[in-house]
């Protein structure tokens, strides 16, 4: 047991070494990384925590708050390879789930937004990426490889391997599948990244330009009938006038 709980730090250590090219060793990671310090911490304030030492776990808990920034509840599910980047004002609440090779990045809340003792924290699959400033509430679910982009509000479940940008967020783009081995800083792509608003501009020009061109064509028909109409018209003024030199020929 003790040797899977060291070789969970061990492999929390290589996350930060392989998506943190600022990382220089080992060494760096365990003495100057505050996400790991507060991995560290939940590690231990976790194991209280399942084995019901609850007051201790929250100790624990709220002593790695104060020394990182970083507030990770010790009832929090999180699986292995965790990486918290830069980390400052990340909260993830009681019933947070995270899945393996997870990243977060500074100011990231994973929060609730019901009272009940349940479930009301969000589920994130694995490879899930949120970016900094991000906001992710309720006890909806994250798919697989899906990306937060910074800022973000998410108050809906997020596909697998979608993207979303937004307040609240939407999903601009689905995964693209060239990349799947591709990190993605910050959750957000930096190339050929749809611009949502642009985008129902773009939709909204489309359906006036349709509904302009369906203006002009029912004006031309309803041009076409008038005229057929002023055409019967005339005819039959034509017809009238006819008419009584007709009858008056016929009486002589």
């Amino acid at each position: 047991m003790t040797h899977a709980f060291f070789n969970r730090l061990k492999e929390d250590i290589d996350s930060f070494m392989a998506r943190d090219p600022a990382a220089r060793s080992r060494v760096e990671v365990v003495f100057c990384y505050p996400g790991y310090h507060a991995i560290l911490f939940y590690r231990f304030s976790n194991a209280a925590w399942r084995r019901k030492w609850f007051f201790l776990g929250r100790w624990i808990s709220n002593f790695g708050r104060f020394i990182t920034g970083i507030e990770i509840h010790p009832g929090a599910k999180i699986g292995r390879r965790f990486f918290i980047d830069h980390g400052m004002g990340v909260v993830m609440g009681e019933t947070s789930e995270v899945g393996d090779d997870v990243t977060l990045y500074q100011g990231v809340t994973l929060g609730g937004t019901s009272m009940d003792k349940g479930k009301r924290h969000p589920t994130l699959e694995n490879g899930v990426i949120v970016g900094s400033g991000a906001q992710v509430l309720g006890p909806l679910n994250v798919g697989e490889a899906a990306r937060i982009g910074a800022n973000a509000v998410v108050l809906q479940d997020v596909p697998k391997g979608a993207t979303m940008v937004g307040i609240p967020a939407k999903m601009v783009m689905g995964r693209d599948k060239t990349l799947d081995d591709e990190f993605c800083a910050y959750g957000t792509p930096t190339e050929d990244l749809p611009d949502p608003v642009a985008r129902s501009f773009d939709s909204l020009r489309a359906q006036l330009n349709t509904l302009s061109d369906r203006i002009v064509q029912l004006e031309e028909e309803l041009g076409d009938q008038n005229r057929s109409l002023d055409s019967e018209d005339a005819g039959a003024d034509i017809d009238d006038q006819a008419q009584p030199k007709s009858e008056t020929s016929s009486g002589h």
